[in-house]
């Protein structure tokens, strides 16, 4: 049961981060419209005082705050059904979208049916909201969630059902949506009753998190590392960057040439709301603490990447230092922190456990200074959402004490941990026997330098051959396989392409992490597998 549960969770997992990848471009499309609306960039930059950036700036900002308010619960629909979905990606995706347009709609009729329907004036506060035009029960994000689930579901059961004699045409994706416009209908009905009463719960549970205070945040940057070898702290993180456990708020942005103050949900949302019309803010609200992961990404790890590097044979010191170097490029660039996190958690999972409570301490303390910087991934990221807000509103200056301050106790943690426990940490490993090499194994040696020239050719052939290959994906950094057995695998084999780890989930499931060249990998075993 409790590995069912676990594959489960890591299958959720995946099929969520499909839309969480797309929505930190949101993000930053919306720090570029801010830009150009922002009247104190102007002072810097006075060529973008006229009415072509201005006005470019309001459509971009504009046009985006749909995204992270009306239209997120169908981004994450059809979303979670792509990569949820075993095959036929693009049905999902489009009867996902036909989906929700049947719930939505089935949801409207059946709330008039019972005179549930509101006056527009008062709307605010009831639970109720516009959506595309007509009244329904507000779910928020969870909508999106729980029908992608269901899409997903249907679609892998029925996708491959083929119906016989003049019902042949009714099979496939055909049947799929068949099943779910019933299945939609049913569920609006039930949720139009049922929501008031799960929102009520979610709501004391956000609370519950809001009073915790320090306590809350530190167990938050916890489990968005501890969970990593796991995957599923894709579970963790976008929870609070678009629910309310992340924080609600009345924002103040422009609709139909109007100024009107709109509810926004979760850290990122309200944080992208507000540079929507930033001109109207004066300080970045409470919320944006939520988004602050990337402090450890761009700062913390310095401090363990030097203790690792210290603490080496120096032997070692050459080749480890640009392991670690590359490792910590990626980290503070892109917001890639596996390469590093996974050179000590198999070795030294104690150094695995201090880092993630290391991490969690170094938001605590950015609550506490009472910090209003958003910090999602990488360097790139800080430095385009915050400068050009200005420091009055984030104190953005504050992270580089608080980041050097982290790597400081990363560096004495870690070295202190690595010579004490004796930890083979990179450039601490046993050395390897020492032999003469024969002309067979010189061969050998060129034979397998010349498969791994095609790292398609060479993954599949370790995940076991085509035979054993069910499903394989991606996300930021990692393959993530289905096989029909693990047991297959050969190790050695997919070594040669140097990953960063091979991890085994259950008897069909592997992840091999090869950090952020993982989507070219990717698609040159698909280009394999499908020729």
């Amino acid at each position: 049961m409790k590995e069912k549960v676990l594959k489960n969770l890591q299958t959720f997992a995946k099929g969520i981060f499909v839309p969480v990848l797309i929505l930190p471009i949101v993000g930053i499309l919306f720090a570029f419209a801010s830009i150009f609306t922002n009247s104190r960039v102007y002072n810097l930059i006075p060529f973008l005082n006229n009415g072509v950036f201005i006005n470019f700036g309001k459509i971009l900002g504009q046009s985006l705050i749909p995204i992270i308010g009306t239209y997120l619960g169908i981004l994450f629909t059809v979303g979670i059904a792509i990569g949820m979905a075993k095959k036929e990606k693009h049905y999902a995706a489009l009867v996902a979208m036909l989906s929700y347009f049947v719930f939505i709609h089935s949801m409207n009729v059946y709330m008039g049916i019972q005179n549930l329907i509101l006056p527009l004036s008062e709307l605010r506060g009831s639970g109720h909201t516009i959506m595309m035009g007509i009244q329904i029960i507000d779910m928020g994000i969870f909508l999106g969630i729980a029908l992608g689930l269901i899409v997903a579901y249907v679609h892998n059961k029925f996708i491959d059902v083929e119906l016989k004699g003049a019902l042949q045409i009714y099979g496939g994706s055909r049947l799929v949506f068949i099943v779910l416009s019933f299945t939609m209908i049913l569920l609006a009905i039930i949720s139009t009753h049922i929501w008031p009463i799960v929102q009520h719960g979610i709501n004391t549970l956000s609370i519950f998190i809001e009073s915790t205070g320090v306590f809350g945040i530190f167990t938050y940057g916890f489990l968005d590392r501890i969970l990593i070898p796991t995957g599923l702290h894709h579970l963790i993180y976008p929870t609070f960057l678009y629910t309310n456990f992340g924080g609600s708020e009345m924002v103040e942005v422009i609709q139909n040439g109007e100024k009107v103050s709109v509810l926004f949900e979760g850290a990122r949302n309200i944080y992208n709301a507000q540079l929507s019309n930033i001109d109207s803010v004066t300080r970045l609200t409470k919320s944006v603490v939520w988004d602050a992961r990337g402090i450890t990404k761009i700062f913390g790890l310095w401090g363990a990447v030097f203790a690792m590097y210290q603490t080496a044979k120096p032997e070692n010191k050459i080749k480890t230092k640009a392991i670690l170097l590359s490792a910590m490029g990626a980290s503070i660039i892109a917001g890639v922190t596996e390469p590093i996190e996974f050179s000590f958690l198999f070795t030294a999972p104690i150094l695995f456990v201090a880092h993630a409570v290391i991490a969690g301490l170094g938001m605590v303390v950015f609550s506490i200074l009472d910090i209003r910087t958003i910090i999602p991934n990488g360097v790139i990221d800080f430095l385009l959402m915050n400068i050009p807000v200005g420091i009055d509103r984030t104190s953005w200056p504050m992270v580089f004490v608080i980041g050097i301050g982290q790597a400081v106790v990363y560096y004495f943690v870690f070295r202190f941990l690595i010579t004490k426990l004796n930890l083979k940490t990179p450039g601490r490993e046993d050395e390897k026997e020492v032999k003469l090499y024969s002309k067979a194994d010189y061969k050998e040696k060129k034979e397998k330098e010349a498969k791994t020239e095609n790292i398609a050719v060479t993954i599949v052939e370790g995940l076991g051959g085509k035979e054993n290959i069910v499903k394989i994906e991606n996300c930021y950094t990692r393959l993530r396989v289905t096989l029909k057995s693990t047991n297959n695998i050969n190790e050695e084999i997919l070594n040669r392409t140097e990953p960063n780890k091979i991890i085994k989930i259950d008897n069909e499931n592997l992840q091999v992490v090869y950090g952020i060249k993982v989507r070219s990998i990717r698609n040159k075993i698909d280009d394999y597998l499908n020729n």
